[in-house]
């Protein structure tokens, strides 16, 4: 398989105030949860010393990015505005400093919050599902990540049924790109997100990964937050905590068709996959050559 090479808007970036050449770089986004319900994590970084320790470690094992989410997207019971900024403002200040800083979150009065505490990221998991999303990082140097799902945050939404999911998925992105454009916020701000497993089964995900050059070839950097999801365990009949493999495997085929930011819990592995892969590519130097020298 060939691998793809995506029509890059503004393959230079500066995010965080780090430099990124997304036509020669993966980066790669750690996941550090403040949740006591998140979907792999199951509370284990909830605490604000296990959140400190665990931005420690994915900046020593190698994250580009360390991505904070205060409130998961599966149903829950309800967290207030104030209670998620308790919990990942005081992240996002531990993070400085160490990489570049990402929170996940869909509610404007959040992000323009984090952004003053010195995000540069925000990941908005609803698609600008409330406008003022946009509003809140039109006018900011903080990068902007629209992912697609078909429901709210906090909703079920079971037996999700689409006609042609590449297509469907293409058009929501573009028309929510459009009415971030149309906010002010800048092309070279912009990240896309396809929604593995968000409001997709697993034939669906499937598919997105197949095509997912359709998806990428929107232009801008494409994000790939398929880490340890359902339908790596539904492919590989394998529980949550045994999804590692299928992981990286599905990490290096979305950089193959495009991707150019992965989206991980287990970073130390990804970033030596994704490291590994971007030299058998051409994009990156060995560390060192000493072999038959």
């Amino acid at each position: 398989m060939s691998h793809y090479e995506p029509p890059l808007i503004d393959a230079h970036r500066i995010i965080g105030g780090r430099s990124y050449d997304f036509s020669r770089r993966v980066a790669v986004m750690a996941i550090v949860n403040r949740t006591p319900d998140s979907f792999h994590d199951r509370g284990r970084t909830f605490a604000l010393g296990k959140a400190t320790e665990a931005v420690q470690a994915a900046a020593a094992a190698g994250a580009d990015w360390i991505d904070i989410g205060g409130v998961p997207f599966a149903p829950g019971p309800p967290v207030s505005i104030e209670e998620e900024l308790d919990r990942v403002l005081p992240v996002v200040q531990a993070a400085q400093g160490l990489t570049v800083v990402s929170v996940d979150t869909y509610r404007p009065e959040v992000a323009r919050e984090v952004i003053k505490a010195g995000a540069g990221v925000i990941n908005d998991t609803s698609g600008l599902r409330d406008v003022a999303m946009a509003d809140a990082v039109a006018g900011t140097d903080a990068a902007l990540v629209i992912t697609h799902s078909l429901a709210a945050p906090r909703t079920l939404h079971p037996s999700p049924r689409y006609g042609d999911v590449v297509a469907e998925v293409g058009d929501f992105l573009r028309a929510r790109v459009q009415v971030a454009l149309d906010h002010g916020v800048r092309p070279e701000q912009l990240i896309i997100d396809p929604g593995p497993d968000l409001n997709k089964n697993t034939g669906h995900t499937l598919e997105l990964s197949r095509r997912l050059p359709d998806i990428a070839g929107l232009g801008y950097p494409l994000l790939a937050a398929v880490s340890n999801k359902d339908f790596i365990g539904e492919v590989l009949d394998a529980p949550q905590r045994e999804r590692l493999s299928g992981t990286l495997a599905a990490v290096v085929f979305w950089i193959l068709r495009g991707a150019r930011i992965v989206r991980v819990h287990d970073v130390r592995a990804a970033v030596e996959a994704v490291r590994m892969t971007e030299a058998m590519l051409g994009y990156r130097a060995p560390a060192y050559l000493q072999h038959n020298i």
